[in-house]
C-alpha cells in the first residue's frame, strides 16, 4: 500500500483490525507485492494506492498480473462522486484506464453494497483464468456508515477430469512413445506438485517447467527435464517439436513457449491442455483436446491413471534428465583471478541453500544463472514476472521474506532492474524482511544491449549506464551491504551476508562488478 488522501477512511478502518498494512515506497512497488503474494498463496493479492498519478504508478503491477494469471485485487481511491466529471484534482477514468488490463473494474457508488462489490472482486481474481480486479473507491462514499453485514464469500468452480476425459488422455499416453508434461501457472498447491512428481517418477514421464515456473516438479526429479522459455537449453527446446504428445497443466503453449508462436505449430501433432480457462487466451498451434480443470481437481483424477511403463518412456525420460543434469551442473567453487563472475556466486551459494530455499527474479539476462543453477525443489520456490517487468526482484522477495519469514529468499536483481524499486528495502528494514539480495552489475541494460549488437552490429547507443554504489545504499537503508570487485572476494562475500541476515535479522545486499558481456550460457 502506498497511502494517500483518497481512502483515509479505510486506513482509519483498518487501525484496529487484525489486518496489517505494509506501506510501502511506491506504487509499482506495492502492486509488485501483492502480485507475488497471489503467486505464493493462491489467493489474491491485495494492493491500495490513491487516484491519478498512485493509480498510474500501479498499473505495472496490473500487468504483471493480467500476462501471468494471477489472482489480485487493487483498490484505487477516487474523487468524490459529487466531483465526478469536472476534471478534479486528480481525477481520471478509472474503467477506460484499466478497463483492457483488468478481469473487471468496478466502482463503490453506494456504501451499502460494499461488501458484496468485495465478494465479487475476490469471485472475479480467482474464477477461470486468475487474474486483477480493480476496485474503485470514491472519497465521500467511503465516509458512509453502515451495517457491519458481510456478504458470503463465492465458491470457486475448480473445473474436473470426466471420465470420457480421463479415457481419451490415458489412450493418447498408451499411443504415445515420447509424451511430455509441461507444468505452469500459479494455480498449484504443494500436494498437488507432489502427486504429479510421484505419478510422473511411476511411470518414467519427463515434465518440463514453463518459463519462469521452476519448482513444481523439483529440480532434483528423476522426471525433471528443465525450463523451457527464453535462455533454454538447446536440448529441452527441441523437445516441444520431438515429443508426440505434450500435456500442458496450468498453461498453454503461449508466446514465450513456442518462441513467438513458431515453435509446435504442425496441426498433426498432439496437444493436450488442462488449463481452467475455458476460452484457451493466448494458446498456439493445435488442440487435440481440452480439459477444463485446476491442476488439483486435474491431478486428483489423473493418479488413478496406471499404465504399463514403455522401455522407450524409460529411455526417452533418461536422455532428456541427462541433458539438465549435465545443463544444472554447478560450475567450479573455486575462485578465479580477475572481476568478480556470477559462476562463482552460485556455485558458493548454492550448497548453502536449504530444501526450501525461493529464488525471486524480475527481467534481464542475470536471471538465467538462476535458471540454470538455482535448486527449486518445492512448488512456489521461483516467483518471477513472467511478462519480462524489470524492477521485480526487491519488492516480490520483501513480500516472499514476509509471507514465509523462516526461509532463506533469494532475489537476483541486474543493475539496471534494481534501480527501478531497490527502494522497497526500506519496506524490508521497518518490516523484518531479511532476503539476500544479490546485484548482478555489469553496467548495462544487458538484455536490450544483446538485441541491439544482433541488429544493429557495433552501434551501441542507449543501453549503457553508470551505476552508484549498491552496497553503501543497503547500508544507507538500513541492511548489510559489500561490495565484490575480485572473483576471489566473493565466497567470503556470501559468508557475510549470509551471517547478517542468520544473526542480525536485517536483508543483505551483495554488489557484484562483472565483465559487461557476461553470459550464463
Amino acid at each position: 500500500m502506498v497511502p494517500g488522501e483518497s481512502f483515509l477512511d479505510v486506513l482509519d478502518g483498518l487501525h484496529e483490525s487484525a489486518i496489517e498494512t505494509i506501506v510501502c515506497r511506491h506504487e509499482g512497488g506495492a502492486t509488485y507485492m501483492a502480485e507475488a503474494d497471489g503467486k505464493m498463496n493462491q489467493l489474491p493479492g491485495i494492493a491500495m494506492v490513491t487516484r491519478g498519478p498512485g493509480a498510474a504508478n500501479a498499473h505495472v503491477g496490473l500487468h504483471t498480473a493480467w500476462q501471468d494469471s494471477t489472482p489480485m485485487v487493487l483498490f484505487v481511491g477516487l474523487i468524490p462522486f459529487a466531483h465526478r466529471d469536472r476534471e478534479a484534482f486528480q481525477e481520471f477514468d478509472i474503467k477506460a484506464w484499466f478497463g483492457t488490463g483488468a478481469k473487471r473494474v468496478m466502482v463503490l457508488d453506494h456504501a451499502e453494497r460494499a461488501s458484496e462489490i468485495v465478494a465479487e472482486a475476490f469471485f472475479a481474481a480467482m474464477s477461470g483464468r486468475p487474474g486483477p480486479v480493480v476496485v474503485g473507491l470514491p472519497e465521500d462514499v467511503i465516509r458512509h456508515q453502515i451495517p457491519a453485514e458481510l456478504h458470503p464469500p463465492i465458491p470457486i468452480a475448480s473445473g474436473g477430469m470426466t471420465t470420457i476425459d480421463s479415457d481419451a488422455l490415458a489412450k493418447a499416453l498408451a499411443a504415445s512413445s515420447k509424451p511430455l508434461f509441461v507444468t505452469g501457472g500459479n494455480d498449484w498447491t504443494q500436494e498437488c506438485a507432489d502427486e504429479l512428481t510421484h505419478w510422473l517418477e511411476k511411470h518414467h514421464i519427463p515434465a518440463a517447467a514453463e518459463w519462469r515456473t521452476e519448482g513444481t516438479v523439483p529440480f532434483d526429479s528423476p522426471s525433471y527435464v528443465g525450463p523451457i522459455g527464453y535462455g533454454r537449453p538447446r536440448p529441452t527446446y527441441d523437445l516441444l517439436e520431438e515429443t508426440d504428445l505434450l500435456v500442458f497443466v496450468g498453461t498453454v503453449p503461449g508466446d514465450v513457449i513456442t518462441d513467438g508462436f513458431l515453435i509446435r505449430q504442425d496441426w498433426n501433432k498432439k496437444n493436450f491442455l488442462v488449463t481452467i480457462d475455458s476460452s484457451l487466451r493466448g494458446r498456439s498451434g493445435p488442440v487435440s483436446y481440452q480439459i477444463v480443470a485446476k491442476p488439483d481437481v486435474f491431478i486428483r483424477d489423473l493418479v488413478k491413471i496406471v499404465l504399463p511403463v514403455k522401455d522407450e518412456w524409460k529411455a526417452w525420460t533418461a536422455r532428456m534428465r541427462g541433458e539438465q543434469e549435465s545443463f544444472a551442473t554447478l560450475p567450479p567453487a573455486a575462485a578465479s583471478d580477475g572481476q568478480a563472475r556470477m559462476d562463482t556466486l552460485m556455485a558458493n551459494l548454492v550448497p548453502t541453500l536449504p530444501a526450501d530455499a525461493m529464488v525471486t527474479l524480475g527481467a534481464g539476462e542475470h536471471t538465467n544463472w538462476a535458471h540454470r543453477y538455482f535448486p527449486t525443489q518445492r512448488y512456489a520456490s521461483m516467483i518471477s514476472a513472467r511478462n519480462g517487468s524489470m524492477g521485480y526482484s526487491v519488492p516480490s522477495a520483501v513480500a516472499a521474506s514476509l509471507a514465509f519469514p523462516g526461509r532463506r529468499i533469494v532475489t537476483i536483481a541486474g543493475d539496471g532492474e534494481f534501480l527501478m524499486n531497490g527502494q522497497e528495502l526500506a519496506t524490508a528494514v521497518q518490516y523484518g524482511a531479511t532476503p539476500l539480495v544479490i546485484v548482478m552489475d555489469n553496467q548495462e541494460y544487458g538484455t536490450i544491449r544483446t538485441h541491439q549488437e544482433r541488429h544493429y552490429p557495433a552501434r551501441i547507443s542507449g543501453t549503457q549506464l553508470r551505476n552508484p554504489d549498491f552496497a553503501l545504499m543497503a547500508q544507507a537503508f538500513g541492511g548489510f551491504g559489500i561490495k565484490v570487485e575480485k572473483d576471489t572476494d566473493v565466497p567470503a562475500a556470501i559468508v557475510a551476508a549470509l551471517k547478517a541476515i542468520d544473526e542480525d535479522h536485517v536483508f543483505a545486499l551483495i554488489h557484484l562488478i562483472v565483465e559487461q558481456r557476461v553470459k550464463a550460457y
